[in-house]
């Protein structure tokens, strides 16, 4: 069934590729079928889709999981897709001028559109035969009594992912569960595993601490000849630094991420793949305004067009970050780095300008070319700051799990500028802390849309 499930899926992927072709081409020629090298181009990125969308796990169960999480990871492989298709028609036909921007703009828009679109219409329609009561997969959780409940509310508050609690084992019998009134409950680990036997169910949650390892051994002992899918839940909250664990591999072992950078191997190379499309992009349809900013920032004072300067990247390593120079030149005392104030006469006419609306950051697209920053991320700080504030700001220094970014959450927010006090540090690192905790590819577009909607000027930035 599930061998199914996934052709059928990858026949619609297939056709909402084409369709969007059809679509584009029909928009922008008045010909509803694509011709010579934009059907090559096509049946390409078709075959690119066949290949890739495993990779981005988009024909895996996505029962209980965030449908934005779903559309985002879509539209990554989908842009991935497009660039590899684009990457091989130059590599081998050396046509890609004959192909036209707008037909392509309108079909990349199009087929995007209708993969994420036929992913929710499904999931729309499984959503509501589980509300009716069908296709449940029944659920058995052991816990504490405040971790069952927990539980037990969040299956309530998504019945359309699909799950019911079946029945309850609390670690702590005279303190049952708030939700025993209306799920069974077992006092005994087996009481519990003859239910679970008796009722046929297939899923075992165990919402248990660190502290419960051997009631975790003895269930997973007490099922090893069962069918039967046991998730750990693991009870880190007082533990984790940030809000969602992540589990990795460790010389063939599962462990938890509690202090360690929030992003997984799989996230972080999806991230840095799309730096890199975005870079690239971004660099090839600015080099006009680049242009002509150097010239602006030559004529505006003696001295280079870019200022560079030494700054901390991922886990803590060094590069040197590119900007347009916005001020005079200037000598600074040893060690000591001045940011600029409402006023500054460091800053020349065009520095002022170029500061106000960003546009002085437009070359570290390279410093994300090369690996050395994100597109969104915790701004870096000279190093000045980040030895003082790392020993004042508490998680300062956990900005530097991730790779920092030209834009980030604390930015489009208002933090960014001058930091005269303190406080101003604080917020900025909360908000760093918020993103690194809650990161997603969703998140990282609504940064990026903020910061080209009205996150160019900002009242901080002087």
């Amino acid at each position: 069934m599930r061998e199914l499930q996934n052709l059928i899926a990858r026949v619609l992927d297939v056709s909402a590729v084409m369709l969007g072709a059809s679509v584009a081409s029909e928009i922008r020629f008045d010909d509803i079928a694509p011709h010579g090298i934009d059907e090559a181009f096509v049946l390409l990125a078709a075959a690119f889709a066949l290949v890739i969308f495993p990779a981005f796990e988009l024909y895996q169960s996505w029962r209980g999981r965030s449908k934005v999480l779903l559309a985002s990871q879509v539209s990554l492989a989908w842009l991935v897709v497009q660039g590899c298709a684009l990457i091989a028609m130059y590599s081998t036909m050396h046509h890609v001028d004959l192909v036209s921007r707008l037909w392509f703009a309108y079909w990349t828009a199009i087929a995007g559109g209708l993969l994420i679109a036929w992913r929710i219409g499904a999931h729309g329609v499984l959503a509501h035969v589980r509300r009716a009561g069908h296709n449940l997969h029944q659920v058995a959780i052991a816990g504490s009594s405040t971790q069952c409940d927990e539980i037990v509310r969040r299956i309530d508050a998504d019945p359309g992912a699909g799950f019911r609690a079946s029945v309850l084992y609390s670690t702590k019998p005279d303190m049952l569960p708030a939700s025993a009134a209306r799920t069974a409950t077992r006092e005994t680990i087996e009481g519990f595993a003859q239910y679970i036997r008796d009722y046929d169910v297939h899923e075992l949650w165990l919402a248990l601490s660190l502290a419960d390892e051997r009631t975790v051994a003895r269930l997973v002992t007490e099922f090893r000849n069962d069918l039967v899918n046991i998730r750990f839940i693991p009870d880190v909250r007082s533990l984790a630094l940030f809000d969602t664990s992540s589990v990795i591999e460790l010389l063939g072992v599962p462990a938890i991420n509690l202090v360690a950078s929030p992003l997984t191997a799989s996230a972080q190379f999806k991230k840095a793949v799309f730096d890199r499309v975005f870079a690239s992009a971004a660099l090839v349809s600015l080099v006009p305004i680049l242009f002509a900013i150097s010239i602006a920032v030559k004529l505006s004072s003696p001295g280079p067009v870019l200022f560079k300067q030494r700054r901390k990247g991922a886990d803590g390593r060094v590069f040197t970050i590119y900007k347009f120079r916005t001020m005079r030149l200037h000598a600074e005392a040893p060690g000591k780095v001045s940011q600029a104030t409402r006023g500054d006469p460091r800053v020349t006419r065009v520095g002022a300008f170029l500061r106000r609306t960003s546009l002085d950051e437009l070359p570290q697209f390279y410093n994300v070319l090369r690996g050395d920053m994100s597109v969104v991320g915790p701004r870096p700080h000279a190093l000045e700051h980040d030895d003082l504030y790392q020993r004042v700001v508490t998680g300062y220094i956990h900005r530097y799990r991730i790779k920092p970014g030209i834009t980030g959450w604390a930015q489009i927010n208002g933090f960014r500028g001058e930091t005269d006090r303190l406080e101003k540090m604080e917020l900025r690192v909360a908000h760093d802390l918020y993103y690194l905790g809650h990161w997603s590819f969703w998140l990282d577009m609504r940064i990026i849309a903020a910061t080209i909607a009205h996150g160019l000027v900002s009242p901080n930035a002087y």
